[in-house]
C-alpha cells in the first residue's frame, strides 16, 4: 500500500466520524462481548471492509465458525490489507491486527485456524462493514 493511500485523522475527527462503540474498538483497541457482534453468525457471500475507511479486508470465502464468539477468517483478502503488531496488553502475548489503510484496530490473529493457513483472524464485528457480492 502506498503512503498516499493512508487515511489519517485526528482523534477528534475520528470521534466525529465513528459512533462511540466503533471509536472504542477501532481507535482505542477495545473489543465487543463474545457472541454479540452482528457478523459472528453471518454467512452471506461478499467482502468485509474496514468500517472506518472502507478498505476491503476479508472475503466471506475465508470465514469459518471458530466457536470463539467473534467473526473468524483464515486469511485477509490480500497480504497488504492488514498489518500485524505484537500486543502485550491484559497480561497476554498476542498479535494485534489493524487495517493497513487507517490503522484501525480489528482484532487479533491466532495460530489455531483451519488449513491451509492454520490462522484464525478473530475480528470485531463493529470494525467491519459487509458488502454483498
Amino acid at each position: 500500500m502506498e503512503p498516499t493511500d493512508r487515511v489519517v485523522h485526528t482523534q477528534e475527527e475520528w470521534r466525529s466520524i465513528l459512533t462511540p462503540d466503533r471509536y472504542e474498538i477501532l481507535r482505542e483497541k477495545g473489543t465487543e462481548h463474545a457472541f454479540s457482534g452482528e457478523y459472528e453468525d453471518h454467512w452471506e457471500d461478499g467482502v468485509y471492509h474496514c468500517y472506518a475507511c472502507d478498505l476491503p479486508l476479508f472475503d466471506s470465502t475465508s470465514k469459518f465458525y471458530s466457536g470463539s464468539g467473534w467473526p473468524s477468517f483464515s486469511q485477509p483478502v490480500s497480504a497488504d490489507a492488514v498489518e500485524e503488531h505484537e500486543d502485550f496488553s491484559h497480561g497476554m502475548t498476542r498479535v494485534e491486527v489493524t487495517c493497513a489503510r487507517c490503522d484501525g484496530h480489528l482484532g487479533h490473529v491466532f495460530g489455531d485456524g483451519p488449513p491451509p493457513t492454520g490462522l484464525r483472524y478473530c475480528i470485531n464485528s463493529l470494525s467491519l462493514k459487509f458488502v454483498p457480492r
